[in-house]
């Protein structure tokens, strides 16, 4: 009689377990999806330099939803500076000249010292990391950077591209070393030691008293209480942005004169 019973009894136990397995998958999956569409935004981190134009569009239209999604232009981050950032963190990312590729960090010198113009934006998960100030280069101009160049003892901010490097311990410290992309612009950034380090010029005290921020000799200088953080994140191969509506820089950069997205950025300064 007990032999009888057991492959209904087998039956009673299996046929529940299926069903369970069964429920588990299909709630599995959209979870799946949702883990794959979180970073559909970063659909371009595959390292390929032969990205079709169509896919490096693609890859430009989800991460420009970032713009409004993070609300950067209450920030003061110009649209142009964020979209022209885009443009070559992609040129970056699909040549393989980037590591750590979840990391995009833009200065908007548009902006004046006394605004917080560095932005660090994970990519990946969508969120602003960082929103502080920023120094520019003493002959760069005074509340404003107005003036550039790539020349050594030139005492100006460079614009354009960089890839962070590596830490070390210097004059200032804690620093990052910073790898100009852009030939003729900001090419000479390593052999003229442009690093991001700390300055104790870089604060709002300093604004209060003298209505603008402390300059330094070229460097992108943070504040103290926040460059070891800020260096953390975007060292060892993330992309740099320095950006001006400067009218050398706009019509002489390769990297933001690509004419492969679907929607070109619209220079507005």
């Amino acid at each position: 009689m007990a032999k009888s019973n057991y492959p209904k009894f087998k039956a009673f136990i299996f046929i529940p377990l299926l069903l369970l397995v069964v429920v588990c998958f299909m709630y599995a999956a959209p979870a799946s999806d949702f883990l794959n569409n979180k970073k559909a935004n970063t659909a371009i981190l595959v390292k390929d330099s032969t990205m079709s134009e169509s896919h490096v569009s693609e890859a430009f239209r989800r991460l420009s939803s970032l713009y409004g999604q993070i609300k950067l232009d209450s920030l003061g981050l110009t649209q142009t500076a964020f979209d022209y950032a885009l443009q070559g963190y992609i040129d970056l990312v699909s040549n393989g000249a980037i590591k750590n590729d979840h990391i995009l960090s833009i200065v908007d010198f548009s902006l004046p010292s006394t605004k917080r113009r560095l932005f660090v934006i994970d990519v990946t998960t969508g969120k602003l990391l960082f929103n502080t100030y920023v120094s520019h280069g003493r002959n760069s101009g005074k509340e404003m950077a107005t003036e550039f160049s790539n020349d050594a003892n030139s005492f100006k901010s460079s614009l354009g591209f960089y890839v962070t490097g590596t830490t070390y311990s210097g004059e200032h410290g804690f620093s990052l070393r910073l790898d100009g992309k852009e030939p003729g612009i900001n090419d000479n950034a390593y052999s003229r030691s442009i690093v991001m380090h700390a300055a104790n010029y870089v604060n709002e005290n300093i604004i209060k008293a003298k209505g603008v921020l402390g300059r330094s000799l070229g460097c992108p200088a943070v504040p103290p209480s926040l460059h070891k953080a800020i260096i953390n994140t975007i060292k060892d191969g993330s992309c740099l942005f320095l950006y001006s509506p400067d009218s050398f820089y706009v019509s002489h950069s390769k990297m933001i004169n690509q004419q492969v997205l679907t929607q070109q950025p619209v220079i507005t300064g």
